[in-house]
């Protein structure tokens, strides 16, 4: 990897282990479907006017079906249930529940009959749903079992959202897809937004986190995912799998105070360890040409052995 493709891959690893801390910082005082709205309506504002310059809106917009089902898969419903799950759950324990992603992904390829199954890959998505079950059962209250629960729609709909790309929007510009389905979001929540306006001013530190969110996160964020893609190919960009959940454990234990116990620690290294087995390519030789089937918030892809690695337009981002 080049001195560049470094630098791209340490910035994405933390601009999308951030999000966890920011958003638990956020609801302190903000409903989740207004940080919704503001972080995607954010994003399409400082967003259009770059893919209408690069030509990206119109090949997507006839499209708009499948980037309906994307929108929703990928961000309606997992940020508002990631939000919503984070008024209780500490940061860093959503980290690493929806590290479990790439488990998820590797299942759908499974199931789809675009990727196989061998005995390793048996093996990591048990010990990846080992490392889920210690959290839930031993780093969760009794209290927060509901919103630990949620995080299963999370992971459920960043499995879903690239396979949607990967199969109706894989020849369109990746651009254009972001643009437009921040779009459909934000408009799909303004009314739900609108019921929960603050009744009050906002603090500095949440209305920081939300400009990080939307500004760091969304928009530097894509631009530079877009930027490691094009320097390092799709198979490697999606490495910074195993960089996000330790960042976002990081920023919770040490900004936040958030507890760090055994289980929590068991899990980390269930769920990390089962998505490595689980995702790599059953031929070592012909897995250096790998698809990668999508990566949601940083979150890794399905790895497919029997097709070449795509262009970095085909790859759909988190």
């Amino acid at each position: 990897m080049t001195r560049r493709g470094w630098i791209y891959f340490a910035a994405v690893g933390a601009i999308w282990g951030l999000p966890y801390l920011l958003i638990k910082i956020s609801v302190r005082e903000i409903s989740p479907p207004l940080l919704v709205l503001i972080r995607t309506g954010g994003a399409a504002v400082i967003l259009l006017p770059i893919a209408a310059a690069t030509g990206a809106l119109v090949p997507v917009i006839k499209r708009w079906r499948a980037v309906l089902v994307y929108t929703c898969a990928e961000l309606a419903l997992p940020w508002v249930l990631l939000t919503n799950a984070e008024r209780q759950l500490p940061s860093s324990l959503s980290g690493l529940l929806v590290a479990a992603v790439p488990l998820v992904a590797a299942v759908l390829a499974w199931t789809t009959g675009s990727d196989r199954v061998d005995m390793r890959r048996l093996v990591g998505l048990l010990l990846g749903l080992g490392g889920v079950g210690a959290l839930v059962g031993f780093a969760v209250a009794a209290s927060q079992l509901l919103a630990a629960l949620s995080i299963g729609g999370v992971v459920v709909g960043y499995a879903v959202g690239p396979w949607v790309v990967d199969r109706r929007l894989r020849d369109v510009p990746p651009m254009g897809v972001v643009t437009w389905s921040f779009v459909f979001c934000a408009v799909g929540y303004a009314p739900f937004a609108a019921l929960s306006l603050p009744h009050k001013p906002l603090s500095a530190s949440v209305v920081e986190s939300v400009v990080g969110l939307t500004v760091v996160c969304t928009v530097i964020g894509f631009l530079v995912y877009f930027a490691l893609i094009r320097e390092v190919g799709a198979m490697r960009a999606t490495l910074i799998t195993y960089v996000n959940p330790a960042v976002a454990v990081v920023l919770g234990v040490f900004a936040l105070g958030e507890p760090f116990g055994p289980a929590t620690g068991i899990g980390f290294v269930l769920i990390l360890g089962g998505c490595f087995l689980a995702t790599r390519p059953l031929d070592r030789g012909r897995g250096q040409g790998a698809r990668v089937a999508g990566a949601a918030f940083g979150m890794p892809a399905t790895l497919d052995p029997e097709s070449p690695e795509p262009p970095a337009e085909a790859v759909p981002t988190p």
